[in-house]
């Protein structure tokens, strides 16, 4: 019994530590109202794009920066994947596709795009070789201007 609770509190911990990615624009304009956050866009091409797999790996699937992030930003994620196992629905492509429409038009990867809760661009960067610390003071730095 006393296995059952102990598992269950790790599962509770360990998927609360899960960042929780959107991948609807509209949705994530709601939520960065609400929450008075702003919008971190990050276009990627997570099976294929070697800086993309390094930001990923370095900055976004760090504890630190889950947990900054968690009470921080509204993260909504843009894939372009090219294996076929790891391809989307066409109703998520779509959705992507506008997204690069309309703030990624020269199709960078990675593009880490700052919005507003409205949605406006208020800055972008890309991957940087820096601590999970050092990347959010670079987020930030955007917002705060």
């Amino acid at each position: 019994m006393r296995l059952f609770f102990l598992i269950s509190f790790l599962a509770a911990a360990l998927s609360g530590q899960a960042q929780e990615w959107q991948t609807d624009l509209d949705t994530a304009k709601k939520l960065a109202s609400e929450q008075n956050k702003p919008i971190i866009l990050v276009f990627q091409g997570s099976d294929w794009c070697a800086p993309c797999i390094k930001l990923d790996k370095e900055i976004w699937s760090s504890d630190a920066f889950k947990n900054y992030a968690a009470d921080h930003f509204i993260m909504l994620k843009a894939d372009f994947p090219r294996k076929r196992q790891n391809r989307l629905s066409d109703e998520q492509q779509q959705k992507n596709e506008k997204l690069a429409e309309m703030y990624n038009q020269s199709g960078y990867f990675p593009l880490v795009c700052i919005l507003d809760e409205n949605g406006k661009k208020i800055g972008e960067t890309g991957y940087k070789k820096m601590s999970p610390e050092e990347y959010i003071q670079h987020l930030e730095s955007f917002i705060k201007s």
